[in-house]
């Protein structure tokens, strides 16, 4: 008998738009042989599921199911794709967690503190994990330019401390362009980051692990056309993704075998993508920790999954299936 997967898209920040991108991938990706697959779009209050393009149907959120055709329909396993909240902070989790169904990401304790960079870097750096230099800013406090050119120095990138897909991120190179960023970040969450630049190559490797195995994935080189790798680059094109990235083997060995200590040192589950600057002299900085990393056709995971030979159906497959 076939499973039912949901595949879990939406959420309530600026990256749902993203999410539901990354819905219609993994939907393409998955084995619909095996599995009745349908997507779940969650936005605030409003929970339904895709039956048709032109008809979805509420969401019973008592046990997460649906009522198809006079029949109730339960689902099995939840593949979470949403960017931002709730999906990538721990709440769907917990939520999952309650009614007891097998979800594909991180727990609710990483989910949370990945989700937040300021704390995720500093809780790794006790583990001996390069980052930058920052200053958290929280709602209603207030920094002045020079104590940001004292603390970090110019340039220096200011951001949401949490969300991504570069929504609200200004690299600031001046102190008069200090508080203009700050209050462009503030409008897309409570938390503002000040974050030191660090000049490098930037890298990032995804991996996952089963009860069977652990597979890292070959390492992405990022070369963006903008001033960083900022909305555009990411999702229209300013941007070169080279896999395997033009690193010596050395190289790569090291960004691998950090990536699945991080992994590792925070106890992930599921498919993560781990970002990194490695400046000149070779030091690995760790830029941030994503456990719901984007799954559209041309997103880092399927083009590193296909770089190391591997088929991304049987990848997802083995993912689900590690649950049961």
């Amino acid at each position: 008998m076939k499973k039912n997967i949901a595949i879990v898209a939406g959420g309530n920040s600026s990256e749902a738009v993203v999410s539901l991108k990354s819905a219609a991938g993994i939907y393409s990706f998955l084995d619909k042989e095996r599995y009745n697959v349908y997507i779940a779009t969650l936005v605030g209050r409003d929970w339904s599921v895709q039956i048709s393009d032109k008809t979805s149907v509420p969401i019973d959120k008592n046990d997460f199911s649906f009522v198809q055709n006079g029949e109730k329909i339960q689902f099995d396993f939840a593949y979470i794709t949403i960017h931002g909240t709730p999906g990538e902070n721990g709440i769907l989790q917990g939520y999952f967690d309650l009614i007891g169904l097998p979800y594909s990401s991180c727990d609710v304790l990483v989910s949370a503190l990945t989700f937040n960079k300021f704390v995720c870097n500093q809780y790794l750096k006790g583990f001996g994990m390069r980052i930058a230099e920052s200053i958290l800013l929280r709602a209603g406090q207030k920094i002045s330019e020079k104590e940001v050119a004292e603390k970090i120095g110019f340039p220096c990138f200011v951001k949401p401390n949490v969300g991504g897909s570069s929504f609200g991120v200004t690299k600031v190179k001046s102190e008069s362009e200090v508080q203009n960023a700050v209050e462009k970040a503030f409008s897309e969450g409570e938390e503002v980051l000040i974050e030191a630049f660090m000049s490098g190559t930037e890298l990032t490797c995804g991996m996952y692990r089963t009860a069977e195995k652990t597979v890292v994935f070959p390492v992405t080189e990022v070369v963006s056309h903008n001033e960083f790798f900022d909305y555009d680059a990411k999702y229209n094109g300013q941007v070169e993704e080279i896999t395997p990235a033009r690193i010596s083997d050395e190289l790569t060995a090291r960004v691998q075998k950090l990536t699945a200590e991080i992994y590792n040192i925070l106890g992930c589950k599921g498919i993560v993508r781990i970002d990194y600057i490695v400046s000149e002299n070779g030091n690995i900085n760790l830029l941030e920790v994503n456990t719901t990393p984007g799954m559209t056709a041309t997103s880092f995971i399927p083009q590193q999954v296909a770089a190391a030979g591997l088929d991304i159906r049987e990848v997802l497959t083995e993912i689900i299936e590690n649950e049961f």
